[in-house]
C-alpha cells in the first residue's frame, strides 16, 4: 500500500494524510489476536478520514474494519469507553456494528505507539463514502431517516450510566455553555488542555466565541435542568450511517465512527446532527461577509426533525431548547479539534482554521445571518408546543 495515501482536508480538498496508512503487515500481526476474524488477505480501502488510519480487509472468513490510532490521541482506556457503549447500544437494539475482542477480552490492542481495534462491517451500503463532514443530505428521505435512527439510538441509550469520558483530544462534549457561568467552563475546559491554555490565538477566540454566543446561552439556560443526561454519538453525519440501498429512498441501517461520543444529551446530539447536514459550512470562509449565501437546507431539516419524533417525542422544553443549542454545539467540537492540531500535530495553520473558522466564524454566522435556520427551528418549536397543547 502506497504511503502517499490522501484525507480529508480542513478546507474540503484531498491531502496527504497526517498518519501512515495501514499496511498487511500491520493488519495481519493485529488479527493475530482475534481467532474469529480469520487471516488477513487484502486490505480493501484506505479511508480518507484524517484523525486515524483504517482500513477495510478482507479476510479468510469475511471483511472487517481496522481502526489504528496514535496513543496521544487515544489509549486503551479511551477506547474502552466507546467500545463498551456500542457493546450497550447493540445489546440493546442498536443497529451498531459490533466490535471485535480477543480470547481475553481486550477490544483495543496496543503496539508501541499505536493502538488498534477492529470492527465487523455492518450489512449497508456506504453512499456517503467520500462526503465531508457539512455536505448535506442528497434527499428529504435519507434526512428522515437519519433522524429516524439517530432517534433509535437515543432510546437505545437509556440506562447508560458511565460518567463523562475522560480528557483526551477529538471528543465532542458539553461542558461550557451546560454551566451557569460559561467564561469560568471554558477557562476550565482549556487549562485541562495546556495546548489551548498556552495558544493565545486560542484563548483570543474563546473570548470572542463567548462574547457572540452568549445570547444563545440566555435562551437555553432556563431549559438546562430540563436536558436529562445521555451518552451520544456527537457527529451523525451521513457518512457515519449505511444505506439500504444507493437510492434517494434508502433507509439507513447502520450507526458507524463513535470517536466523538460523550456523556451529554438528546438535543445536544440531535443540535449536531442539525450543524453536520444541514448547513454547508464548507461555503464560509473566516471574514466572510456573504452569510446569507452558505446554502442551509431547511426541507432536510424539518425531515430529519419529523423522522426524529417519529421515534422519540421531544418534549416541549427539548424542542425550545433545539434552536439555541444548534447554536452552541460546534463550540467544543471545534475547540477539541484545535486541540488535537496544537498538542498532537503541532500544526498551528490548521489549529487556526478550527478556531478562526469553526469556533468563531460559525458563531458569528449565527448572529449574522438572519436567523436563516434557527428561526426556522424556532417556528418547528412553536408549532410542536401548539400540537401538544391540542
Amino acid at each position: 500500500m502506497s504511503t502517499a495515501a490522501k484525507m480529508h482536508g480542513l478546507d474540503g480538498t484531498l491531502v496527504e494524510a497526517d498518519w501512515p496508512p495501514l499496511t498487511l503487515d500491520d493488519v495481519c500481526a493485529v488479527l493475530a489476536h482475534f481467532s474469529g476474524c480469520g487471516e488477513a488477505r487484502e486490505i480493501l480501502s484506505v479511508s480518507p478520514r484524517p484523525f486515524s488510519a483504517a482500513s477495510m480487509v478482507a479476510t479468510s472468513g469475511g471483511r472487517v474494519f481496522i481502526k489504528r490510532h496514535h496513543q496521544s490521541v487515544r489509549d486503551a482506556d479511551g477506547l474502552h469507553e466507546e467500545h463498551r457503549f456500542m457493546e450497550y447500544l447493540r445489546a440493546h437494539g442498536a443497529p451498531v456494528p459490533r466490535v471485535f475482542a480477543t480470547s481475553s477480552g481486550e477490544t483495543a490492542i496496543e503496539s508501541g505507539e499505536w493502538i488498534y481495534e477492529v470492527h465487523e462491517v455492518p450489512a449497508g451500503v456506504d453512499i456517503y463514502e467520500d462526503a465531508l463532514s457539512w455536505t448535506p443530505f442528497r434527499s428529504t428521505a435519507h434526512a428522515r431517516s437519519a433522524g429516524e435512527v439517530l432517534a433509535q439510538l437515543h432510546l437505545a441509550s437509556r440506562g447508560f450510566d458511565a460518567p463523562r469520558r475522560n480528557v483526551q483530544p477529538l471528543v465532542a462534549s458539553f461542558t461550557i455553555f451546560a454551566d451557569d457561568n460559561p467564561t469560568a467552563a471554558m477557562n476550565r475546559y482549556c487549562a485541562a488542555r495546556p495546548a489551548l491554555a498556552n495558544d493565545a490565538v486560542a484563548r483570543q477566540g474563546c473570548m470572542e466565541a463567548l462574547e457572540l454566543l452568549a445570547p444563545f446561552h440566555a435562551e437555553l439556560k432556563p431549559l438546562l435542568p430540563a436536558l436529562k443526561p445521555l451518552w451520544t454519538h456527537n457527529d451523525l453525519h451521513a457518512s457515519n450511517l449505511l444505506w439500504s440501498d444507493a437510492s434517494n429512498d434508502a433507509r439507513a441501517v447502520a450507526v458507524i465512527d463513535f470517536g466523538l461520543a460523550d456523556r451529554t444529551n438528546a438535543v445536544h446530539d440531535l443540535a449536531h446532527a442539525i450543524e453536520r447536514n444541514i448547513v454547508e459550512w464548507l461555503e464560509l470562509r473566516a471574514g466572510d461577509e456573504e452569510a446569507d449565501d452558505v446554502p442551509v437546507h431547511i426541507e432536510a431539516l424539518y425531515a430529519l426533525l419529523d423522522g426524529y419524533e417519529s421515534v422519540r417525542k421531544l418534549t416541549d422544553e427539548e424542542a425550545a431548547a433545539l434552536a439555541p443549542m444548534t447554536a452552541l454545539c460546534h463550540a467544543e467540537f471545534a475547540l477539541t479539534e484545535a486541540d488535537y492540531y496544537l498538542g498532537v500535530l503541532h500544526s498551528e495553520k490548521n489549529a487556526r482554521v478550527c478556531i478562526e473558522d469553526y469556533l468563531v466564524g460559525h458563531a458569528r454566522w449565527f448572529r449574522s445571518a438572519d436567523g436563516i435556520m434557527l428561526d426556522a427551528i424556532r417556528d418547528w418549536a412553536e408549532k410542536h408546543e401548539r400540537v401538544e397543547e391540542r
